[in-house]
């Protein structure tokens, strides 16, 4: 009897903490200001600093991890839909749901140089961005389908901004199709609600209830997998840097409010934000064990 109890323990515990992170037991929890109730993007700065935005005004806000407070805040444009932040060198960049880019120069200096930059992607709402170090680009996650191309309803996709040419890529250079989702989260027995599905005369089938919303996208720092948010689904999708789905985690709805906000540290640990909604929006640390 005892040895059944001790192999049921070990396997509900490797289910929580395979692929690099238990990701119901958060290392550290923080509790943020309700400045920052609406918190819909982060960014590391160094160690014990993150960089955050909200959706509803044009401030840049440097949280310090050890004081539990936002030490610095610096207005970068007016009010408007922010949804995602990115640092790279010794620029930030902001972006806003119509796709429009801010780049804060210097941004830690008393007076940084902004300068607005549109990007022309044809998706109405955008809300992912973040800094990819190999190839020295933005990647752009857009939250809704192309408003251009009526066949691509069930597709999500991923646009770079060249920091070189200061360029937007004409096309995807990632497309996720939600219908590839669903086969993967029915395969691997992923549990999402189910819905049944009319095909034609055929029976009915169940299928998956995922959206795929993408609400944020950051890149891991040591295995260079793709990681992307979807806050309407409470789940997050993992891709390898090629693109193609390896996992889909579920995040607790207690635990997670509202995730919009996704970063690392070099080390792998990985911090996501959550927006207030009815309670206090937060900021959770998960040690990354690659074991």
């Amino acid at each position: 009897m005892f040895t059944c109890i001790m192999i049921f323990a070990i396997l509900s515990f490797d289910k929580a903490a395979t692929r690099g992170y238990d990701l119901n037991q958060p290392a550290v929890q923080w509790s943020l200001p309700d400045t920052l109730r609406e918190i819909s993007g982060i960014t590391l700065i160094d160690e014990t600093t993150v960089a955050c935005i909200q959706d509803e005004n044009g401030i840049l806000f440097v949280y310090n991890l050890d004081e539990k407070d936002i030490e610095r805040q610096q207005p970068f444009h007016l009010n408007g839909d922010y949804e995602g932040i990115a640092k790279a060198g010794s620029t930030m960049y902001v972006l806003r749901s119509d796709g429009m880019l801010f780049a804060i120069e210097h941004y830690n200096s008393a007076q940084p140089l902004v300068d607005s930059i549109a990007t022309g992607i044809p998706v109405d709402n955008n809300e992912g961005l973040c800094y990819d170090a190999n190839e020295n680009r933005l990647l752009i996650a857009c939250k809704n389908k192309s408003r251009t191309s009526k066949d691509q309803k069930n597709t999500r996709s991923v646009y770079a901004f060249d920091l070189k040419t200061k360029t937007c890529s004409p096309e995807p250079v990632f497309n996720f199709d939600l219908n590839e989702l669903k086969r993967f989260a029915l395969e691997k027995q992923v549990d999402f609600p189910m819905k049944e599905k009319k095909q034609g005369n055929a029976p009915e089938v169940k299928e998956p209830v995922i959206k795929f919303r993408p609400s944020e996208i950051a890149i891991h720092p040591v295995t260079n997998q793709i990681y992307l948010l979807s806050a309407m689904d409470y789940a997050l999708f993992v891709f390898s840097s090629e693109g193609k789905l390896t996992d889909i985690r579920l995040l607790d709805k207690e635990l997670f409010n509202k995730a919009e906000g996704i970063t690392f540290l070099d080390n792998g640990d990985m911090l996501i934000s959550n927006e207030g909604q009815r309670k206090k929006p937060t900021l959770l640390r998960f040690n990354y064990d690659p074991k």
